[in-house]
Protein backbone atom coordinates (compact mmCIF):
# COMPACT_ATOMS: atom_id res chain seq x y z
CA UNK A 1 0.00 0.00 0.00
CA UNK A 2 1.73 3.13 -1.07
CA UNK A 3 0.87 6.83 0.57
CA UNK A 4 -0.97 8.87 -2.75
CA UNK A 5 -2.11 12.43 -2.54
CA UNK A 6 -4.24 13.79 -4.81
CA UNK A 7 -4.46 17.62 -6.20
CA UNK A 8 -8.15 18.86 -6.98
CA UNK A 9 -11.69 17.35 -6.42
CA UNK A 10 -13.11 17.90 -8.97
CA UNK A 11 -15.76 15.64 -10.92
CA UNK A 12 -12.61 13.67 -12.18
CA UNK A 13 -9.84 14.32 -9.31
CA UNK A 14 -12.34 13.54 -6.83
CA UNK A 15 -13.31 9.99 -8.50
CA UNK A 16 -9.74 9.10 -9.01
CA UNK A 17 -9.28 9.53 -5.36
CA UNK A 18 -11.62 7.41 -4.15
CA UNK A 19 -10.61 4.29 -6.97
CA UNK A 20 -7.15 4.86 -5.86
CA UNK A 21 -8.27 4.14 -2.26
CA UNK A 22 -9.44 0.85 -2.62
CA UNK A 23 -5.37 0.03 -2.50
CA UNK A 24 -3.52 2.54 -1.32
CA UNK A 25 -3.78 5.53 1.53
CA UNK A 26 -5.48 8.68 -0.01
CA UNK A 27 -5.03 12.31 0.32
CA UNK A 28 -7.28 14.91 -1.78
CA UNK A 29 -6.61 18.23 -1.55
CA UNK A 30 -8.40 21.45 -2.96
CA UNK A 31 -8.17 25.00 -2.84
CA UNK A 32 -12.32 24.57 -1.55
CA UNK A 33 -13.08 23.02 1.99
CA UNK A 34 -16.64 22.96 0.76
CA UNK A 35 -15.82 21.01 -2.13
CA UNK A 36 -13.63 18.64 0.04
CA UNK A 37 -16.24 17.76 2.80
CA UNK A 38 -18.32 16.96 -0.30
CA UNK A 39 -16.21 14.20 -1.18
CA UNK A 40 -15.62 13.30 2.21
CA UNK A 41 -19.03 12.99 3.18
CA UNK A 42 -19.30 10.00 -0.06
CA UNK A 43 -16.35 8.45 0.98
CA UNK A 44 -15.41 8.66 4.41
CA UNK A 45 -11.98 7.05 3.94
CA UNK A 46 -10.11 9.49 2.35
CA UNK A 47 -8.09 12.37 4.07
CA UNK A 48 -8.97 15.45 3.30
CA UNK A 49 -6.95 18.66 3.39
CA UNK A 50 -7.12 22.37 2.42
CA UNK A 51 -3.87 23.27 0.01
CA UNK A 52 -3.37 26.37 -2.62
CA UNK A 53 -1.07 24.81 -5.19
CA UNK A 54 0.00 28.39 -6.31
CA UNK A 55 1.89 28.86 -2.81
CA UNK A 56 4.98 26.85 -4.13
CA UNK A 57 6.99 26.26 -0.66
CA UNK A 58 3.55 25.21 1.30
CA UNK A 59 3.22 22.97 -2.00
CA UNK A 60 6.37 21.77 -2.09
CA UNK A 61 6.21 21.00 1.59
CA UNK A 62 2.61 18.91 1.73
CA UNK A 63 4.02 16.59 -1.35
CA UNK A 64 7.17 15.59 -0.30
CA UNK A 65 5.38 12.90 2.52
CA UNK A 66 4.09 11.05 -0.29
CA UNK A 67 4.98 8.18 -3.06
CA UNK A 68 3.40 9.66 -5.97
CA UNK A 69 1.47 13.15 -6.72
CA UNK A 70 -1.90 12.74 -9.26
CA UNK A 71 -2.16 16.35 -10.41
CA UNK A 72 -5.89 17.00 -11.70
CA UNK A 73 -5.77 21.02 -11.25
CA UNK A 74 -8.15 23.29 -13.54
CA UNK A 75 -6.08 23.72 -16.62
CA UNK A 76 -4.64 27.05 -16.16
CA UNK A 77 -3.28 25.95 -13.30
CA UNK A 78 -1.85 22.73 -14.60
CA UNK A 79 1.99 23.43 -16.09
CA UNK A 80 3.37 25.55 -13.66
CA UNK A 81 1.91 23.07 -10.67
CA UNK A 82 3.64 19.94 -12.94
CA UNK A 83 6.58 21.99 -12.81
CA UNK A 84 6.81 22.73 -9.32
CA UNK A 85 6.16 19.19 -8.72
CA UNK A 86 8.76 17.68 -10.82
CA UNK A 87 11.49 20.42 -9.40
CA UNK A 88 10.38 19.03 -6.13
CA UNK A 89 11.63 15.58 -7.29
CA UNK A 90 8.11 13.85 -6.94
CA UNK A 91 6.79 10.99 -9.54
CA UNK A 92 3.71 12.70 -11.47
CA UNK A 93 0.19 11.42 -13.05
CA UNK A 94 -0.88 14.31 -14.83
CA UNK A 95 -4.34 14.81 -16.11
CA UNK A 96 -4.47 18.71 -15.78
CA UNK A 97 -5.22 19.29 -19.75
CA UNK A 98 -3.33 22.41 -20.15
CA UNK A 99 -2.51 24.41 -23.11
CA UNK A 100 1.11 24.49 -22.73
CA UNK A 101 3.33 21.51 -24.37
CA UNK A 102 4.25 19.22 -21.51
CA UNK A 103 7.34 18.15 -22.90
CA UNK A 104 9.24 21.45 -22.77
CA UNK A 105 9.84 20.02 -18.75
CA UNK A 106 11.27 16.64 -20.13
CA UNK A 107 14.87 17.87 -19.64
CA UNK A 108 13.91 18.89 -16.41
CA UNK A 109 12.10 15.78 -15.02
CA UNK A 110 15.50 13.94 -16.11
CA UNK A 111 17.72 16.24 -14.33
CA UNK A 112 15.26 15.62 -11.01
CA UNK A 113 15.33 11.81 -11.78
CA UNK A 114 10.90 11.85 -11.98
CA UNK A 115 8.95 10.00 -13.98
CA UNK A 116 5.86 12.19 -14.90
CA UNK A 117 3.30 10.95 -16.89
CA UNK A 118 1.01 13.21 -18.51
CA UNK A 119 -2.39 14.03 -21.00
CA UNK A 120 -3.80 10.70 -19.34
CA UNK A 121 -7.70 11.01 -19.36
CA UNK A 122 -9.71 9.00 -22.36
CA UNK A 123 -8.93 11.34 -25.30
CA UNK A 124 -6.04 12.62 -25.04
CA UNK A 125 -5.53 9.24 -23.59
CA UNK A 126 -6.42 6.21 -24.53
CA UNK A 127 -6.32 6.72 -27.57
CA UNK A 128 -2.70 7.73 -27.39
CA UNK A 129 -1.81 4.48 -25.19
CA UNK A 130 -3.64 2.37 -28.83
CA UNK A 131 -1.51 4.43 -30.67
CA UNK A 132 1.69 3.82 -29.11
CA UNK A 133 1.23 -0.17 -28.73
CA UNK A 134 -0.22 0.00 -32.94
CA UNK A 135 2.65 2.03 -33.67
CA UNK A 136 5.58 -0.54 -32.72
CA UNK A 137 3.46 -3.32 -34.48
CA UNK A 138 2.72 -1.77 -37.68
CA UNK A 139 4.06 1.02 -40.14
CA UNK A 140 0.89 3.46 -39.58
CA UNK A 141 0.14 5.77 -42.31
CA UNK A 142 -3.50 7.07 -40.58
CA UNK A 143 -4.62 7.86 -37.22
CA UNK A 144 -8.12 9.61 -36.29
CA UNK A 145 -9.66 9.76 -33.47
CA UNK A 146 -13.12 10.46 -32.82
CA UNK A 147 -14.54 11.47 -29.23
CA UNK A 148 -17.77 13.12 -27.08
CA UNK A 149 -19.03 13.53 -23.85
CA UNK A 150 -22.97 13.76 -24.36
CA UNK A 151 -25.84 14.26 -22.07
CA UNK A 152 -28.74 11.11 -22.09
CA UNK A 153 -31.40 13.67 -22.53
CA UNK A 154 -31.20 15.48 -25.39
CA UNK A 155 -32.28 19.46 -24.85
CA UNK A 156 -33.13 21.80 -27.28
CA UNK A 157 -31.51 24.36 -28.40
CA UNK A 158 -27.95 22.88 -27.75
CA UNK A 159 -28.06 18.84 -27.29
CA UNK A 160 -25.14 19.10 -24.99
CA UNK A 161 -24.50 19.60 -21.24
CA UNK A 162 -20.85 20.42 -20.28
CA UNK A 163 -19.05 17.70 -16.89
CA UNK A 164 -16.77 20.88 -16.89
CA UNK A 165 -16.41 24.78 -17.40
CA UNK A 166 -18.74 26.69 -20.33
CA UNK A 167 -15.43 28.16 -20.65
CA UNK A 168 -12.91 25.50 -21.53
CA UNK A 169 -16.00 24.05 -24.04
CA UNK A 170 -15.85 27.44 -25.35
CA UNK A 171 -12.14 27.72 -25.74
CA UNK A 172 -12.34 23.82 -27.62
CA UNK A 173 -14.89 25.46 -30.06
CA UNK A 174 -12.74 28.96 -30.64
CA UNK A 175 -8.80 27.14 -30.97
CA UNK A 176 -7.22 26.33 -34.13
CA UNK A 177 -7.45 22.98 -34.72
CA UNK A 178 -3.89 21.45 -35.62
CA UNK A 179 -4.00 18.19 -37.78
CA UNK A 180 -1.44 16.17 -39.97
CA UNK A 181 -1.94 15.67 -43.51
CA UNK A 182 0.54 14.35 -46.23
CA UNK A 183 3.12 14.51 -43.31
CA UNK A 184 2.91 18.65 -43.26
CA UNK A 185 0.95 20.22 -39.76
CA UNK A 186 -1.81 22.26 -40.91
CA UNK A 187 -4.21 24.30 -39.17
CA UNK A 188 -7.83 24.17 -39.63
CA UNK A 189 -10.93 26.47 -38.21
CA UNK A 190 -12.51 24.38 -35.33
CA UNK A 191 -16.50 23.66 -35.59
CA UNK A 192 -15.50 22.87 -39.56
CA UNK A 193 -15.44 19.83 -41.64
CA UNK A 194 -18.32 18.18 -39.87
CA UNK A 195 -19.50 14.67 -40.49
CA UNK A 196 -22.28 12.46 -39.77
CA UNK A 197 -20.94 9.40 -38.14
CA UNK A 198 -23.32 6.09 -36.98
CA UNK A 199 -22.54 4.59 -33.03
CA UNK A 200 -24.43 1.85 -31.93
CA UNK A 201 -26.45 2.72 -28.45
CA UNK A 202 -26.24 6.48 -29.67
CA UNK A 203 -26.98 6.36 -33.10
CA UNK A 204 -26.08 9.13 -35.38
CA UNK A 205 -23.47 11.65 -34.58
CA UNK A 206 -21.99 15.12 -35.64
CA UNK A 207 -17.73 15.25 -36.06
CA UNK A 208 -15.88 18.35 -36.41
CA UNK A 209 -12.51 19.82 -36.45
CA UNK A 210 -11.20 20.37 -32.90
CA UNK A 211 -7.49 20.78 -31.35
CA UNK A 212 -6.74 17.60 -29.65
CA UNK A 213 -3.49 15.73 -31.22
CA UNK A 214 -1.31 17.44 -29.00
CA UNK A 215 1.84 15.41 -28.07
CA UNK A 216 1.44 13.18 -30.64
CA UNK A 217 2.15 16.06 -33.29
CA UNK A 218 5.65 15.97 -31.79
CA UNK A 219 6.06 11.64 -30.69
CA UNK A 220 5.01 11.00 -33.92
CA UNK A 221 5.78 13.03 -36.87
CA UNK A 222 6.64 10.00 -39.00
CA UNK A 223 2.72 9.19 -39.34
CA UNK A 224 1.43 11.31 -42.77
CA UNK A 225 -2.06 11.70 -41.46
CA UNK A 226 -3.85 11.99 -37.91
CA UNK A 227 -6.54 14.12 -36.78
CA UNK A 228 -9.16 13.97 -33.84
CA UNK A 229 -12.46 15.42 -34.11
CA UNK A 230 -15.56 15.94 -31.59
CA UNK A 231 -18.47 14.47 -31.08
CA UNK A 232 -22.06 16.25 -30.72
CA UNK A 233 -25.38 15.40 -31.40
CA UNK A 234 -26.46 16.63 -35.11
CA UNK A 235 -28.13 20.54 -34.85
CA UNK A 236 -25.27 21.63 -32.13
CA UNK A 237 -22.51 23.05 -34.20
CA UNK A 238 -25.20 24.71 -36.31
CA UNK A 239 -25.93 26.81 -32.87
CA UNK A 240 -22.83 27.51 -31.50
CA UNK A 241 -21.51 28.89 -34.95
CA UNK A 242 -24.25 31.08 -35.05
CA UNK A 243 -22.68 32.31 -31.57
CA UNK A 244 -19.28 32.70 -32.87
CA UNK A 245 -19.84 34.16 -36.30
CA UNK A 246 -22.24 36.56 -33.98
CA UNK A 247 -19.08 37.86 -31.81
CA UNK A 248 -20.48 35.95 -28.49
CA UNK A 249 -17.25 34.39 -28.03
CA UNK A 250 -14.90 37.20 -28.26
CA UNK A 251 -12.95 38.77 -25.73
CA UNK A 252 -12.99 42.47 -26.88
CA UNK A 253 -14.85 44.41 -24.16
CA UNK A 254 -17.68 46.04 -25.55
CA UNK A 255 -19.70 49.52 -23.97
CA UNK A 256 -23.16 48.45 -22.65
CA UNK A 257 -24.52 51.23 -20.81
CA UNK A 258 -21.40 52.31 -19.64
CA UNK A 259 -20.15 48.98 -18.51
CA UNK A 260 -16.95 47.50 -20.59
CA UNK A 261 -18.34 43.66 -20.64
CA UNK A 262 -16.41 40.74 -22.54
CA UNK A 263 -18.35 38.87 -24.55
CA UNK A 264 -17.46 35.63 -23.76
CA UNK A 265 -17.34 36.24 -20.00
CA UNK A 266 -21.09 37.50 -20.61
CA UNK A 267 -22.09 34.03 -22.87
CA UNK A 268 -20.06 31.82 -20.28
CA UNK A 269 -22.17 32.81 -17.63
CA UNK A 270 -25.70 32.41 -19.62
CA UNK A 271 -24.64 29.32 -20.95
CA UNK A 272 -23.40 27.92 -17.56
CA UNK A 273 -27.03 27.17 -16.54
CA UNK A 274 -27.81 25.75 -20.36
CA UNK A 275 -24.73 23.55 -19.89
CA UNK A 276 -24.29 23.02 -16.58
CA UNK A 277 -24.61 18.51 -16.10
CA UNK A 278 -26.23 18.01 -12.72
CA UNK A 279 -24.76 15.94 -9.91
CA UNK A 280 -26.78 12.74 -10.84
CA UNK A 281 -27.61 13.61 -14.43
CA UNK A 282 -27.07 10.60 -16.80
CA UNK A 283 -24.43 11.30 -19.48
CA UNK A 284 -22.38 9.03 -22.08
CA UNK A 285 -18.86 9.07 -23.31
CA UNK A 286 -18.27 7.45 -27.00
CA UNK A 287 -15.02 7.09 -28.60
CA UNK A 288 -14.03 5.68 -31.79
CA UNK A 289 -9.91 4.94 -32.81
CA UNK A 290 -9.18 4.09 -36.04
CA UNK A 291 -5.52 3.32 -37.69
CA UNK A 292 -4.31 2.66 -40.69
CA UNK A 293 -1.05 0.91 -42.10
CA UNK A 294 0.99 -1.88 -43.61
CA UNK A 295 0.65 -5.10 -40.95
CA UNK A 296 3.86 -6.87 -40.29
CA UNK A 297 2.62 -9.45 -43.42
CA UNK A 298 2.79 -6.60 -45.41
CA UNK A 299 -0.89 -6.20 -45.92
CA UNK A 300 -2.68 -3.12 -45.66
CA UNK A 301 -4.60 -3.44 -42.28
CA UNK A 302 -7.38 -1.18 -40.45
CA UNK A 303 -8.04 -1.21 -36.93
CA UNK A 304 -10.89 0.39 -34.97
CA UNK A 305 -11.32 0.69 -31.40
CA UNK A 306 -14.79 1.75 -29.68
CA UNK A 307 -15.61 2.55 -26.73
CA UNK A 308 -19.20 3.62 -25.26
CA UNK A 309 -19.87 4.46 -21.61
CA UNK A 310 -22.45 5.79 -19.16
CA UNK A 311 -22.77 7.37 -16.13
CA UNK A 312 -22.52 4.39 -13.00
CA UNK A 313 -25.84 4.75 -11.16
CA UNK A 314 -24.05 2.40 -8.16
CA UNK A 315 -21.09 4.57 -7.69
CA UNK A 316 -23.09 7.65 -8.52
CA UNK A 317 -19.68 8.85 -10.97
CA UNK A 318 -19.80 10.40 -14.42
CA UNK A 319 -19.19 8.26 -17.36
CA UNK A 320 -16.73 11.32 -18.70
CA UNK A 321 -14.96 10.76 -14.56
CA UNK A 322 -14.69 7.19 -15.20
CA UNK A 323 -13.22 7.06 -18.98
CA UNK A 324 -10.78 9.92 -17.97
CA UNK A 325 -10.03 9.28 -13.72
CA UNK A 326 -9.50 5.09 -14.29
CA UNK A 327 -7.65 5.53 -17.10
CA UNK A 328 -4.66 8.11 -14.77
CA UNK A 329 -5.51 5.75 -11.76
CA UNK A 330 -4.65 2.83 -14.08
CA UNK A 331 -1.02 4.67 -15.17
CA UNK A 332 -0.83 5.24 -11.25
CA UNK A 333 -1.42 1.51 -10.38
CA UNK A 334 1.11 0.87 -13.08
CA UNK A 335 3.74 2.54 -11.89
CA UNK A 336 3.31 1.81 -8.13
CA UNK A 337 3.09 -1.66 -9.57
CA UNK A 338 6.74 -0.93 -10.92
CA UNK A 339 5.93 -1.69 -14.31
CA UNK A 340 6.53 1.92 -16.18
CA UNK A 341 9.61 3.14 -13.93
CA UNK A 342 11.60 5.37 -17.01
CA UNK A 343 12.32 9.34 -16.31
CA UNK A 344 11.17 11.63 -18.25
CA UNK A 345 7.71 13.52 -19.34
CA UNK A 346 5.68 10.88 -20.82
CA UNK A 347 2.60 10.81 -22.78
CA UNK A 348 0.41 8.06 -23.12
CA UNK A 349 1.47 7.21 -26.25
CA UNK A 350 4.99 6.48 -24.97
CA UNK A 351 3.94 4.07 -22.52
CA UNK A 352 1.24 2.38 -24.45
CA UNK A 353 4.40 1.22 -26.86
CA UNK A 354 5.18 -1.55 -24.13
CA UNK A 355 2.84 -4.30 -24.71
CA UNK A 356 2.38 -5.26 -20.83
CA UNK A 357 1.69 -1.52 -20.15
CA UNK A 358 -0.98 -1.77 -23.08
CA UNK A 359 -2.50 -4.25 -21.95
CA UNK A 360 -2.33 -2.65 -17.76
CA UNK A 361 -4.62 -0.30 -19.16
CA UNK A 362 -7.48 -2.70 -20.91
CA UNK A 363 -7.42 -4.59 -17.89
CA UNK A 364 -7.89 -2.05 -15.54
CA UNK A 365 -10.31 -0.36 -17.33
CA UNK A 366 -12.20 -3.76 -18.08
CA UNK A 367 -12.52 -4.66 -14.06
CA UNK A 368 -14.15 -0.95 -13.99
CA UNK A 369 -16.74 -2.06 -16.70
CA UNK A 370 -15.20 0.36 -19.23
CA UNK A 371 -14.69 -1.63 -22.65
CA UNK A 372 -12.56 -0.78 -25.18
CA UNK A 373 -13.42 -3.52 -28.51
CA UNK A 374 -11.44 -4.07 -31.42
CA UNK A 375 -12.37 -4.50 -34.77
CA UNK A 376 -9.87 -4.98 -37.73
CA UNK A 377 -9.93 -5.86 -41.64
CA UNK A 378 -7.57 -6.32 -44.63
CA UNK A 379 -8.06 -3.29 -47.12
Amino acid sequence: MSNVIILGAGMVGSAMAIDMAKNHKVTLTDLSQRVLDSVKQKYNSLTIQQLDVRRKENLWHTIKQYDLVINAVPGFLGFETLKAIIEAEMNVIDIAFFSENALELDALAKEKNVTAIVDCGVAPGMDNVILGYYNEKMKLTDFECLVGGLPKEKKWPFYYKAPFSPIDVIEEYTRPARYVQHGEEVVFEPLTDCDYVEFDKVGTLESFNSDGLRSIIHTMPHIPNMKEKTLRYPGHVEYVRVLKESGFFSEEKVDVNGVQVSPMDFTSKILFNEWKLGETEEELTVMRVKLKGENANGQTEEIVYNMYDEYCKDTNTSSMARTTGYTATAAANMFLDGLFTEKGIFPPELIGKHEACFNYFLEYLLERNIRYIKSSHIL
